[in-house]
Formats: structure tokens, C-alpha cells, sequence
């Protein structure tokens, strides 16, 4: 590590801790050569996770894009936007584990749904009905049915 402070090559950790993220290590670090300290962070370097489209296309996962389509399925419900931030957060974090960088749209959608189903059934109705592009009312009534 560099000394920010003088340029040297040279340094020594003091301390470290976990950030209060928990998301980083925190080390408290001393220059060998002016006896300066420093903090640095240190965190993992992750991939970016792609979406393959229907069309055979990828795209960047975009949390953003999937949070507006759980915002919309879950108006006028009782549930917060933390619980969705935690939602899609344990989807990224499941697919980072799982080491899975590219993820077919339909088994993301699967993904969600498969957590919207025990979060909040009209919510997981509304994801579905937009997800699944039922045809008629017949596929309509068949996931209601399922759904019990």
C-alpha cells in the first residue's frame, strides 16, 4: 500500500475492523518511512451480474429496474421498501454465492416471485400477471388456483 501522505511503498497495518457496513475491512495503516497513518478499505471485488434476455440479448442487472416493478406490484400493500431493498438484496447475494454472473431473465423472475409468493400474495398476483403475460383469463385463474 502507498503512503498518500509521502509516496512510500512501505507500510504497516495497526488496526483492522469490520466497516460499519459490514460490507468492508476497515484497516488503520502507518507509513514506514514519515510515520503517517492512513485508513483503507478493503472489499471484495465482485462481477457485475448480466440478465439474458428472451431475445438472447444480456443487459446489467439493474436493481433499480426491479425494485419499480416490485414498487408497482406492491401499491397500496403493506410492504416497505426496506423489505423489497431485502428482497433484491437477497436475490443479488444468492446469485454472488452461487457464483452465477448470468442469469436467464425467466429464472431471476422465478426468483422473484418465488419471494413475493410468501411476502404478499396480491403482490405476487400483480409481479405474475406482468412476468407471466398471461394470454387469457383461463392462465389467469390457473395461477389463482396454484397460488391456494
Amino acid at each position: 500500500m502507498r503512503c498518500p501522505f509521502c509516496g512510500h511503498d512501505e507500510t504497516k497495518v495497526v488496526d483492522s475492523r469490520v466497516s460499519e457496513s459490514q460490507d468492508a475491512i476497515r484497516r488503520r495503516r502507518e507509513c514506514l518511512r514519515c510515520s503517517e497513518r492512513f485508513t483503507t478499505y478493503e472489499r471484495r471485488e465482485e462481477t457485475p451480474l448480466m440478465v439474458i434476455k428472451k431475445d438472447a440479448s444480456t443487459e446489467p442487472f439493474d436493481r433499480g429496474k426491479l425494485l419499480r416493478g416490485l414498487i408497482v406490484a406492491t401499491a397500496k400493500r403493506n410492504v416497505s421498501t426496506e423489505t423489497l431493498e431485502a428482497l433484491i438484496n437477497d436475490i443479488e447475494s444468492e446469485l454472488h454465492n452461487s457464483f452465477r454472473y448470468e442469469i436467464p431473465a425467466k429464472q431471476l423472475g422465478d426468483m422473484v416471485l418465488k419471494r413475493l409468493r410468501s411476502l404478499d400474495k396480491v403482490a405476487y398476483i400483480r409481479f405474475a400477471s406482468v412476468y407471466k403475460s398471461f394470454q387469457d383469463l383461463d392462465e389467469f385463474t390457473h395461477e389463482l388456483k396454484n397460488l391456494k
